[in-house]
């Protein structure tokens, strides 16, 4: 086999099995690594600037060099020519600047490992839902990696044909109230796949019209995404409670997933800190591994604020390691996520999770 095939094998054998200790992470990612640097050129230049070329591997996961997720923006970041392109999704456009730029050459890492987190995150109880995406419809926005996502969740794990939406800025709110109310007829729980702002924008126009939404028993929210770009922050706390009252759910019942463009998996609430609306936990799949740093790039221990680094297996065609300006502390074998606290020092030092949190409630 190819290097390629080779690698995706061994990657989706972690993925279907869903395990893989510290020991087979590093052996794989120092693998992968060797293969990226082979064949990625920018990632190559600069893993060869931090001191990290063919000779000389990463010898913990923490060592393995992580490019900035702007990377994305500025270099094609790919182990294969542009013509065996296959997929590309772009980040958000509400950033100063040009987008970035994820290409994939194969679907199937990416797949197989956003269906195995949805299983085991969303669908524990084996429920067959009904979808209604307040997200990108991918018809529309085909480079959308969330649109992408929530497409093959639909198509694969879902009841009948999925509903879509949201359209640019714009949110259908009859088409919602009909499919909320064919569930109910049908009597089939629902999934509502929905960004933060689209959440909002759902519910300050059921707020408007002075309606309330019964949704089936067994229906759950899946809400990512923040407002960077938007006007109007709603805190987490207040978003979950009007979401509950207004559509007939637990706040339990609403979990937040985490993802970002430039990766291939995704995070989840953890089950167990579900019970309250924030803090939560983020846990991450097996072949996922977040690692919080210091200004300098260097590892920080459980319980300290830093920026967030991934270690994502499943980029095979991509890069492994990106670094983020998302802040977060690792706790309770997950991550917590504190989003971009201004003029915070990444220094390991003056701030831990525990105050910060109390400083943001």
């Amino acid at each position: 086999m190819s290097g390629a095939a080779a690698l995706d094998a061994r990657i989706l054998a972690a993925i279907g099995a869903y395990a893989l200790d510290d020991r087979a992470f590093l052996a794989l990612a120092r693998d992968l690594f060797a293969y990226q640097i082979a064949r990625n050129p920018p990632y190559a230049a600069f893993a060869r600037a931090v001191g990290y070329d063919a000779a000389r591997l990463p010898a913990r996961i923490e060592d393995i060099p992580a490019v900035p997720s702007a990377a994305f923006k500025e270099f094609r970041l790919a182990t294969f020519p542009p013509d065996e392109t296959t997929a590309w999704f772009e980040t958000s456009g509400t950033t100063v600047g040009r987008p970035g730029r994820h290409e994939l050459d194969t679907t199937r890492l990416y797949e197989a490992a956003l269906l195995a987190t949805f299983d085991r995150m969303l669908l524990a109880d084996g429920a067959r839902l009904r979808y209604c995406m307040l997200v990108p419809d991918p018809r529309e926005r085909p480079h959308s990696s969330l649109g992408f996502m929530m497409d093959v969740v639909a198509r694969e794990r879902g009841e009948g044909e999925a509903a879509w939406l949201f359209h640019g800025d714009a949110l259908d709110v009859d088409g919602f109230l009909r499919e909320a109310a064919r569930a109910r007829a049908d009597g089939v729980a629902v999934c509502v796949a929905t960004t933060a702002f689209a959440l909002v924008a759902l519910l300050d126009a059921l707020e408007e019209r002075g309606l309330r939404v019964a949704l089936p028993a067994g229906s759950r929210v899946m809400e990512t995404g923040g407002f960077k770009g938007r006007t109007r922050v709603v805190t987490r706390a207040e978003l979950y409670a009007r979401a509950a009252d207004h559509l007939g759910l637990s706040t339990a019942a609403i979990v937040a997933e985490y993802g970002m463009t430039e990766l291939s998996s995704q995070y989840y609430d953890a089950p167990g800190s579900r019970a309250r609306i924030e803090p939560r936990v983020k846990i991450a799949p097996p072949w996922l591994r977040p690692i919080v740093v210091d200004g300098e790039g260097r590892a920080l221990p459980p319980g300290v604020v830093g920026a967030v680094r991934h270690v994502d297996l499943a980029n095979r065609g991509s890069v492994l390691a990106v670094d983020t300006e998302d802040l977060g502390a690792l706790v309770d074998d997950g991550l917590v996520l504190l989003g971009r606290e201004q003029g915070a020092e990444l220094r390991g030092c003056s701030l831990d999770a525990e105050s910060l949190l109390a400083r943001r409630a």
